[in-house]
């Protein structure tokens, strides 16, 4: 069994992260995270590292907590430094879509209307200059990114059938045979 979330979590000389009773603040000189901790979590930083740990390890719901604040931290500290980037694809000859600044995307996929989503705050939308119908998707908050991209993923979910859909670029879709009526 895994014991990651006992590891401390190495923090670059750079970052700063600062507690405020329940607030958590991991700081960048560009940008700024923050998290809510629970009462029970227990922090010990020293300069170049950080450890979560819980006040009662019999418990099953604080260790659930323990290894969610674990990784929520690690992932702050890393995504501070680092941007986190979406790709999405959209596959179909009439589908086409239109960046409007860097927090609009207007979607135009088989509807009777376009559908405009307008990316939450600080969240970029940009296309890909490299690859054709592909959508990026970037922040710091690995969060913020995930539930955008999937709010854009959702328009247009993956048919099997004709291959139309709105996927990510990992993502693989298993197409399926038309069916058959009459046959025997």
């Amino acid at each position: 069994m895994s014991r990651i979330w006992k590891l401390p979590i190495t923090i670059p000389s750079w970052v700063i992260i600062s507690k405020n009773e329940n607030l958590l603040k991991v700081k960048w000189p560009k940008w700024e995270l923050s998290f809510e901790i629970k009462d029970f979590v227990i922090l010990d930083q020293t300069d170049t590292s950080i450890t979560v740990g819980i006040a009662d390890e019999t418990d099953s719901f604080q260790k659930g907590v323990w290894w969610l604040t674990r990784t929520l931290i690690a992932n702050m500290v890393e995504w501070v430094t680092n941007m986190f980037e979406k790709s999405l694809e959209i596959i179909w000859v009439w589908y086409k879509f239109e960046v409007v600044w860097t927090n609009k995307l207007t979607l135009s996929v088989g509807f009777s209307h376009k559908v405009e989503l307008t990316a939450p705050e600080w969240v970029t939308v940009a296309a890909d200059p490299a690859l054709k119908n592909t959508i990026l998707i970037r922040w710091i908050d690995k969060q913020l990114v995930w539930f955008f991209a999937a709010k854009v993923r959702s328009i247009k979910k993956p048919e099997p059938y004709k291959g139309k859909w709105i996927r990510y670029s990992w993502e693989y879709v298993r197409r399926k045979a038309w069916k058959t009526w009459g046959k025997k």
